[in-house]
């Protein structure tokens, strides 16, 4: 029996694309290890997917001064040496690693005992983790065609790994969890697990003028729910969905998010027509601004600035967006980056 370790952990979007390689996998034939940080938000999402999990140190790699600057590198080194009894142990065949600061010590675990290392990035430009591994990795797996030109002759286009799950949702049931009519199109909107205040005012304020035409089903993040707009009709609030998402998506006719990779691969491979308001530079490294910018490029979203759009500039994307649809759709369909779960776990056979 073949054996895999997967990596990654910090945020959500580090996770569930590993967790959708796992059926695949275990139809190969593979036996599934999964390294994760010792108390990160990672561990349990990985345990309910029922992996066996193992926990290392973990430090932060940070652009800015911390005092835990001082003693994270001890943990990071530590977590090294985690990684390699670990390795040592469990003797894989591969590892995939979806980055996080978790994932580095576990690269350069993996390539000091010769054991091919493949890495999926999912923004157009490596993040700091991703690359210090890129370095010791064997292929390196991207989301956007533009990425190829930071990543030489590892990389491979293969778009995001996505959750089998979410293209077997069920539009009925979500019209009944959101008491909303089947007659009139239902836009989706979702700022991520946390929410985002920006983008909740923004389509807060555009409510009068969107349910003339639209139902809104929003999910706002946790703690942002507006008591005030309770009961009103067409519109519905949620500070979180997890097993219902597969559900949302298959009601959406259009969807309002941020911009981040995994989210958006998504959107496309289930070709929803799609608004992207990308987080801003000021509070991030830019990475949503040049996602977003990509997909509009390639004709599947329109994009908004949430520095200075207005309610109206949304209400006039929306429209756009919906009026010219098929538009969207048809070149969703053309992309050759949606099919990322086959395309990655092809690589994992040839490499291991």
């Amino acid at each position: 029996m073949k054996k895999i370790i997967l990596t990654g952990g910090g945020t959500a979007g580090h996770v569930t694309p590993n967790i959708a390689l796992v059926p695949k996998l275990l139809e190969n034939g593979y036996e599934i290890k999964y390294i994760g940080t010792k108390d990160g938000m990672e561990k349990q999402l990985v345990l309910d997917a029922g992996l066996d999990y193992e926990g290392i140190s973990s430090g932060k790699l940070r652009r800015y001064f911390s005092f835990k600057n001082f003693t994270d590198p001890f943990r990071v080194i530590k977590g090294y040496f985690d990684a390699k009894k670990i390795i040592k142990k469990f003797r894989p065949d591969v590892v995939f690693s979806k980055g996080g600061f978790v994932t580095v010590p576990v690269v350069y675990a993996a390539a000091k005992y010769k054991i091919p290392v493949i890495i999926h990035e999912s923004d157009m430009t490596p993040g700091l983790a991703n690359r210090l591994a890129i370095k010791k990795a064997t292929k390196v797996c991207h989301n956007f065609p533009e990425t190829a030109a930071h990543l030489g002759a590892k990389a491979v286009h293969t778009g995001s790994p996505i959750r089998q799950e979410l293209f077997e949702g069920n539009k009925l049931t979500a019209l009944d969890l959101c008491g909303f009519t089947a007659s009139k199109p239902v836009i989706m909107v979702t700022g991520g697990s946390l929410g985002a205040e920006k983008v909740n005012k923004l389509v807060r304020a555009a409510l009068p003028t969107l349910l003339e035409k639209y139902q809104v089903a929003h999910l706002c993040g946790k703690e942002k729910l507006d008591e005030s707009l309770e009961g009103l009709e067409g519109y519905r609030q949620f500070e979180y969905i997890s097993d219902e998402m597969k559900d949302f998506f298959a009601m959406a006719d259009l969807i309002i998010s941020r911009a981040g990779a995994n989210s958006i691969c998504e959107i496309v491979a289930l070709e929803k027509p799609n608004v992207l308001i990308p987080l801003s530079a000021a509070v991030s490294r830019g990475d949503q601004i040049l996602n977003a910018k990509s997909f509009a490029k390639q004709g599947f979203s329109e994009v908004l600035d949430e520095d200075v759009a207005t309610p109206e500039d949304l209400i006039q994307a929306v429209e756009k967006v919906f009026t010219n649809r098929n538009e969207y759709i048809s070149n969703m369909q053309k992309s050759d980056g949606t099919g990322g779960v086959d395309s990655i776990i092809q690589l994992i056979k040839e490499l291991s």
